[in-house]
Protein backbone atom coordinates (compact mmCIF):
# COMPACT_ATOMS: atom_id res chain seq x y z
CA UNK A 1 0.00 0.00 0.00
CA UNK A 2 0.92 3.36 -0.36
CA UNK A 3 2.44 5.36 2.77
CA UNK A 4 2.02 9.10 3.41
CA UNK A 5 4.47 10.16 5.71
CA UNK A 6 4.05 13.89 7.63
CA UNK A 7 5.47 15.96 10.20
CA UNK A 8 7.68 18.77 10.84
CA UNK A 9 11.57 18.64 9.46
CA UNK A 10 13.61 16.49 11.26
CA UNK A 11 11.20 14.63 12.99
CA UNK A 12 12.40 11.15 10.80
CA UNK A 13 10.26 10.74 7.84
CA UNK A 14 12.67 9.11 5.72
CA UNK A 15 13.73 6.92 8.50
CA UNK A 16 10.32 5.84 9.07
CA UNK A 17 9.80 4.86 5.14
CA UNK A 18 13.72 3.16 5.25
CA UNK A 19 12.11 0.65 8.15
CA UNK A 20 8.56 -0.29 6.34
CA UNK A 21 10.70 -0.72 3.67
CA UNK A 22 13.25 -3.42 5.56
CA UNK A 23 10.55 -4.88 7.55
CA UNK A 24 8.65 -5.75 4.48
CA UNK A 25 8.89 -8.01 1.69
CA UNK A 26 10.44 -5.43 -0.55
CA UNK A 27 13.17 -5.93 2.10
CA UNK A 28 15.40 -7.30 -0.89
CA UNK A 29 14.74 -4.68 -3.25
CA UNK A 30 16.33 -1.21 -3.40
CA UNK A 31 15.20 1.62 -1.18
CA UNK A 32 15.03 4.54 -3.50
CA UNK A 33 15.14 8.28 -1.87
CA UNK A 34 14.66 11.62 -4.30
CA UNK A 35 13.80 14.97 -2.35
CA UNK A 36 11.59 16.29 -4.96
CA UNK A 37 12.39 19.98 -3.59
CA UNK A 38 16.03 19.42 -4.83
CA UNK A 39 14.26 18.36 -8.70
CA UNK A 40 13.68 21.66 -10.52
CA UNK A 41 10.01 21.29 -12.41
CA UNK A 42 11.49 20.73 -15.98
CA UNK A 43 14.00 18.04 -14.70
CA UNK A 44 11.06 16.09 -12.68
CA UNK A 45 9.44 13.99 -15.71
CA UNK A 46 12.81 12.71 -16.56
CA UNK A 47 13.81 11.72 -12.86
CA UNK A 48 10.90 9.86 -11.98
CA UNK A 49 10.38 8.13 -15.69
CA UNK A 50 13.54 8.06 -17.14
CA UNK A 51 14.35 9.59 -20.91
CA UNK A 52 15.42 7.96 -24.15
CA UNK A 53 18.34 9.15 -25.85
CA UNK A 54 17.80 11.96 -27.85
CA UNK A 55 14.25 12.92 -26.21
CA UNK A 56 15.83 16.51 -25.44
CA UNK A 57 19.28 18.43 -26.02
CA UNK A 58 21.95 16.77 -23.93
CA UNK A 59 20.11 13.11 -23.69
CA UNK A 60 23.24 11.62 -24.93
CA UNK A 61 22.22 8.52 -23.37
CA UNK A 62 19.14 5.85 -22.29
CA UNK A 63 18.28 7.44 -18.35
CA UNK A 64 16.23 4.89 -15.94
CA UNK A 65 13.64 6.72 -13.76
CA UNK A 66 13.07 6.43 -10.25
CA UNK A 67 10.29 4.21 -11.03
CA UNK A 68 12.55 1.32 -12.77
CA UNK A 69 15.59 1.64 -10.72
CA UNK A 70 12.99 0.75 -7.42
CA UNK A 71 11.54 -2.24 -9.31
CA UNK A 72 10.59 -4.32 -7.06
CA UNK A 73 11.36 -1.89 -4.02
CA UNK A 74 10.46 0.99 -2.20
CA UNK A 75 10.42 4.81 -3.81
CA UNK A 76 10.81 7.67 -1.32
CA UNK A 77 9.56 10.65 -2.40
CA UNK A 78 10.47 13.28 0.11
CA UNK A 79 8.86 16.97 0.35
CA UNK A 80 5.97 15.51 -1.95
CA UNK A 81 4.00 18.89 -1.90
CA UNK A 82 6.88 20.54 -4.02
CA UNK A 83 6.57 18.73 -7.20
CA UNK A 84 5.02 20.52 -9.75
CA UNK A 85 1.16 20.11 -10.18
CA UNK A 86 1.45 19.09 -13.57
CA UNK A 87 4.02 16.03 -12.98
CA UNK A 88 2.00 15.23 -9.95
CA UNK A 89 -1.18 14.31 -12.82
CA UNK A 90 1.25 12.16 -14.48
CA UNK A 91 3.08 10.67 -11.15
CA UNK A 92 -0.82 9.56 -10.11
CA UNK A 93 -1.05 7.98 -13.85
CA UNK A 94 1.66 5.74 -12.71
CA UNK A 95 0.47 5.16 -9.71
CA UNK A 96 -2.69 3.66 -10.43
CA UNK A 97 -0.99 1.57 -14.08
CA UNK A 98 1.12 0.31 -12.80
CA UNK A 99 3.64 1.91 -15.48
CA UNK A 100 5.74 4.34 -16.68
CA UNK A 101 6.54 5.52 -20.23
CA UNK A 102 10.06 7.74 -20.33
CA UNK A 103 10.12 10.92 -21.66
CA UNK A 104 10.58 10.31 -25.76
CA UNK A 105 9.67 6.56 -25.32
CA UNK A 106 6.69 5.21 -27.32
CA UNK A 107 5.58 2.71 -25.16
CA UNK A 108 5.13 1.66 -21.60
CA UNK A 109 7.11 -0.22 -18.73
CA UNK A 110 5.01 -2.07 -15.67
CA UNK A 111 7.03 -1.59 -12.81
CA UNK A 112 5.72 -2.86 -8.92
CA UNK A 113 7.04 -0.31 -6.74
CA UNK A 114 5.67 0.85 -3.30
CA UNK A 115 5.82 4.78 -2.96
CA UNK A 116 6.52 6.39 0.17
CA UNK A 117 5.58 10.32 -0.02
CA UNK A 118 6.58 12.58 3.08
CA UNK A 119 5.76 16.39 3.94
CA UNK A 120 6.38 18.18 5.90
CA UNK A 121 3.24 20.47 5.44
CA UNK A 122 -0.08 19.44 6.70
CA UNK A 123 -1.77 17.42 3.88
CA UNK A 124 -4.92 18.91 4.11
CA UNK A 125 -3.97 22.05 3.90
CA UNK A 126 -1.53 21.20 0.88
CA UNK A 127 -4.37 20.26 -0.27
CA UNK A 128 -6.29 23.60 -0.04
CA UNK A 129 -3.16 25.81 -0.81
CA UNK A 130 -2.97 23.99 -4.39
CA UNK A 131 0.17 22.64 -3.04
CA UNK A 132 -0.79 18.68 -3.32
CA UNK A 133 -3.38 17.31 -5.92
CA UNK A 134 -6.48 15.84 -4.17
CA UNK A 135 -6.96 12.93 -6.32
CA UNK A 136 -3.25 12.58 -5.78
CA UNK A 137 -3.99 12.83 -1.90
CA UNK A 138 -6.47 10.38 -2.19
CA UNK A 139 -3.83 7.77 -3.75
CA UNK A 140 -0.81 8.48 -1.30
CA UNK A 141 -3.21 8.42 1.63
CA UNK A 142 -4.17 4.39 1.74
CA UNK A 143 -1.93 4.50 5.11
CA UNK A 144 -0.74 7.61 6.81
CA UNK A 145 1.93 8.26 9.57
CA UNK A 146 1.46 11.67 10.79
CA UNK A 147 5.41 12.18 13.25
CA UNK A 148 4.76 14.34 16.26
CA UNK A 149 7.28 16.59 17.11
CA UNK A 150 10.06 16.06 19.33
CA UNK A 151 9.08 18.58 21.80
CA UNK A 152 5.35 16.35 22.07
CA UNK A 153 7.46 13.10 22.53
CA UNK A 154 9.24 14.04 26.14
CA UNK A 155 9.85 10.45 26.99
CA UNK A 156 11.93 9.77 23.50
CA UNK A 157 14.41 12.64 24.19
CA UNK A 158 16.61 11.42 26.81
CA UNK A 159 16.50 7.96 25.48
CA UNK A 160 17.61 9.35 22.12
CA UNK A 161 20.06 11.92 23.96
CA UNK A 162 21.65 8.59 25.25
CA UNK A 163 22.11 6.79 22.21
CA UNK A 164 23.53 9.37 19.84
CA UNK A 165 26.36 10.04 22.86
CA UNK A 166 26.87 6.65 22.71
CA UNK A 167 27.48 6.59 18.51
CA UNK A 168 29.18 9.61 18.38
CA UNK A 169 31.66 8.93 21.42
CA UNK A 170 32.53 5.39 19.78
CA UNK A 171 32.78 6.88 16.48
CA UNK A 172 34.93 9.91 17.39
CA UNK A 173 36.85 7.17 20.39
CA UNK A 174 35.98 9.67 22.78
CA UNK A 175 34.86 8.63 26.75
CA UNK A 176 30.63 8.73 27.33
CA UNK A 177 30.31 11.40 30.12
CA UNK A 178 27.90 10.91 33.07
CA UNK A 179 25.00 13.23 33.47
CA UNK A 180 24.42 15.60 35.81
CA UNK A 181 21.43 16.07 37.84
CA UNK A 182 19.85 19.22 35.88
CA UNK A 183 20.67 17.81 32.66
CA UNK A 184 17.98 15.88 31.34
CA UNK A 185 15.26 18.81 32.44
CA UNK A 186 17.52 20.85 30.30
CA UNK A 187 16.81 18.71 27.57
CA UNK A 188 12.81 18.48 28.14
CA UNK A 189 12.87 22.29 28.45
CA UNK A 190 14.17 23.07 25.34
CA UNK A 191 11.82 23.26 22.00
CA UNK A 192 14.05 21.45 19.72
CA UNK A 193 12.42 23.76 16.89
CA UNK A 194 14.71 21.25 14.44
CA UNK A 195 13.80 18.12 16.40
CA UNK A 196 15.55 14.53 16.02
CA UNK A 197 18.01 15.92 13.73
CA UNK A 198 18.58 19.14 15.94
CA UNK A 199 18.95 16.87 18.96
CA UNK A 200 21.60 14.41 16.74
CA UNK A 201 23.46 17.56 15.97
CA UNK A 202 23.44 19.09 19.80
CA UNK A 203 24.95 15.18 21.03
CA UNK A 204 27.81 15.32 18.31
CA UNK A 205 29.42 18.68 19.94
CA UNK A 206 28.81 17.57 23.31
CA UNK A 207 30.49 14.47 22.71
CA UNK A 208 33.42 16.41 20.97
CA UNK A 209 33.22 18.89 23.15
CA UNK A 210 31.76 18.93 26.63
CA UNK A 211 34.37 19.92 29.31
CA UNK A 212 33.52 17.81 31.71
CA UNK A 213 33.58 16.12 33.79
CA UNK A 214 29.71 15.87 33.29
CA UNK A 215 27.46 17.06 31.30
CA UNK A 216 25.07 19.88 32.59
CA UNK A 217 22.12 21.81 32.03
CA UNK A 218 24.71 24.62 31.05
CA UNK A 219 26.22 22.33 28.35
CA UNK A 220 23.14 22.00 26.43
CA UNK A 221 22.09 25.85 26.58
CA UNK A 222 25.48 26.44 25.39
CA UNK A 223 25.69 24.16 22.62
CA UNK A 224 21.90 25.42 21.62
CA UNK A 225 22.57 28.52 21.65
CA UNK A 226 25.57 28.27 19.49
CA UNK A 227 23.61 26.95 16.68
CA UNK A 228 20.79 28.85 16.66
CA UNK A 229 23.22 31.99 16.35
CA UNK A 230 24.64 30.33 13.83
CA UNK A 231 21.38 30.62 11.95
CA UNK A 232 20.53 33.59 13.26
CA UNK A 233 23.19 35.72 14.33
CA UNK A 234 20.90 39.07 15.04
CA UNK A 235 18.39 37.47 17.40
CA UNK A 236 20.48 36.41 20.43
CA UNK A 237 18.34 38.31 22.87
CA UNK A 238 15.18 36.41 21.59
CA UNK A 239 17.05 33.18 21.89
CA UNK A 240 18.06 33.48 25.23
CA UNK A 241 14.60 34.18 25.99
CA UNK A 242 13.34 30.77 24.36
CA UNK A 243 16.08 28.92 26.70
Amino acid sequence: AAVLVSGESGTGKELVARTLHDLSPRREGTFLALNCAAIAPTLMESELFGHEKGAFANASERHLGCFEQADGGTLFLDEITEMAVEVQATFLRALEEGQVRGVGATASIPVAVRVAAATSRLPASAVKEGKLRQDLFYRLNVFHLALPPLRERGDDIPLLARYYLESFGEKYQRPIMPWASDFVGALLAYSWPGNVRELRDVMERLALLAPGPNLTAADVQQCCVNAMLEDNPDNDHQIMLRL
